[in-house]
């Protein structure tokens, strides 16, 4: 073999073994970093799970943190073993609870999804139902200088779109809130202050229903087979299982019920109408860009013709044609309707 040959044998062996053990960017290193973040991943999410049981005034177990995980209880185990020796919590014999140095990590963590959570809500177009899923990636990265900077982009919000409480700067949890809506008795008013959003298929359920926090509705009926109640004009049926989910604060109707008012989807061809507004129900991109077209308070629509299949309409605006679709008028508010000619 001749020299040369032995020579790029060597350089190719000299740069694979630098390739494996190379500082930072090596295969190693690059183990070792998952190996650590999937740690800290796991450290985090059961500090997490362990206020929220803390919050809810609820006994949190080995078992429990195991099912929250999706880890075996022998994992599980280990992980509060290691959070003990973080100083982190303290293991009764029946429950795992926080210490005060736990309470305050996990209350950072929480601080971050929570604010994401809000992010994603007000300044991108991502469905609610991946709002969750997405700041659960982004809570475990973020360093506490991001964290306050991106508080401070968004005002300072008291609340994530679920409308949880986002922790203060300080750390500071304000005091649970609110009832559940099966508290309240046939024919009474409330206004829903938090779609819990776990398990996410219940969820999904209570947002393809129209639900959100700050919408107001009046309770029918309930029983031990379903729960209904009047939301936005429209009967909601859910079962409880899923009503479950749904905190309220009571109101009363005099003082604080919405004014009655009609989706802009329900306007027929030649109907003008008032805009009242925009429901909460409508986030990020597509609410800002309902506001660039003009849909703000008192300003006149009316719908002018329908496209070929109904879907989108087209509504004259401040002497501008704009096209919608269903999905988007549907949380378009209006009042004062009128027909502008029989004719149209």
């Amino acid at each position: 073999m001749s020299p040369a040959t032995l020579l790029i044998i060597g350089i190719i062996i000299l740069s694979a073994f630098a390739f494996v053990i190379w500082p930072d960017r090596g295969i190693l290193a690059r183990w070792k970093k998952i190996r650590v973040d999937s740690k800290r991943v796991f450290i985090e999410d059961a500090l997490k799970h362990l206020y929220d049981c803390e919050y809810k005034n609820t006994v949190c177990t080995l078992n429990g943190i195991a099912n929250f995980l999706g880890i075996s209880n022998e994992k599980a185990s280990r992980l509060a073993n290691l959070l003990l020796e973080m100083k982190l919590v303290n293991i009764l014999e029946n429950s795992i609870q926080l210490t005060a140095e736990g309470r305050s990590y996990a209350l950072r963590v929480i601080r971050i999804h929570r604010l994401w959570e809000r992010y994603l809500a007000d300044q991108t177009s991502l469905g609610s139902t991946e709002w969750h899923k997405e700041a659960e990636l982004k809570e475990h990265s973020l360093s506490e200088s991001q964290v306050n900077e991106l508080a401070a982009q968004l005002g300072n919000p008291l609340n994530d779109p679920h409308g949880d409480p986002i922790p203060s700067e300080e750390l500071q949890m304000p005091e649970k809130r609110g009832e559940p809506i099966s508290a309240l008795k046939n024919g009474e008013f409330a206004t829903i202050i938090h779609l819990e959003d776990e398990p996410k298929e219940i969820y999904a359920q209570l947002v393809a229903e129209g639900l959100y926090p700050g919408m107001q509705i009046r309770m029918l009926d309930q029983n031990a087979l379903r729960v209904i109640f009047e939301a936005d004009g429209e009967e909601t049926v859910l079962a409880p299982v899923f009503a479950a989910n749904i905190t309220v604060i009571p109101i009363k109707e005099k003082e604080n019920i919405q004014e009655s008012f009609h989706t802009l989807s329900s306007l027929k061809k030649g109907e003008s109408a008032v805009v009242a507004g925009i429901s909460n129900a409508m986030r990020g991109l597509q609410r800002r860009r309902l506001f660039d077209f003009g849909l703000v308070p008192g300003t006149k629509i009316t719908a002018m013709m329908d496209s070929f299949g109904g879907d989108p309409i087209a509504y004259e605006i401040r002497s501008s044609i704009i096209a919608l679709r269903k999905n988007q008028t549907d949380f378009i508010y209006v009042k004062d309707v009128e027909r502008r000619s029989k004719n149209v």
